[in-house]
């Protein structure tokens, strides 16, 4: 299974790599997760060329079943975040 790499090693990269206090690089990652969650709050998509762009997507209510009753149920309209990765991350990855 592979490693999880994670908001804490993202910054300690960033502080290496800039020469950054683990906290001021804490801060910096912070800050830019922060900055995307509030442009999907309003609507907006985030488009981080090269990399991918994160979208939010109108789910529409539709029936389901119940898995523990088997009885249908209908489970309402929301919101959700959807990503999409840039072609330059498909091949990387690939």
């Amino acid at each position: 299974m592979a490693e999880v790499f994670n908001k804490k090693d993202l910054a300690e990269r960033l502080a290496d790599e800039f020469e950054l206090t683990k906290k001021a690089a804490g801060e910096e990652v912070q800050f830019l997760l922060d900055t995307v969650i509030a442009e999907l709050e309003k609507g907006n998509s985030v488009d981080l060329s090269g990399f991918g762009k994160f979208v939010v997507k109108e789910k529409a209510a539709h029936d389901g079943i119940n898995p523990a009753t088997k009885t249908k149920i209908t489970i309402a309209a929301k919101k959700a975040v959807a990503f999409r990765p840039a072609k330059a991350l498909k091949e990387t990855v690939k």
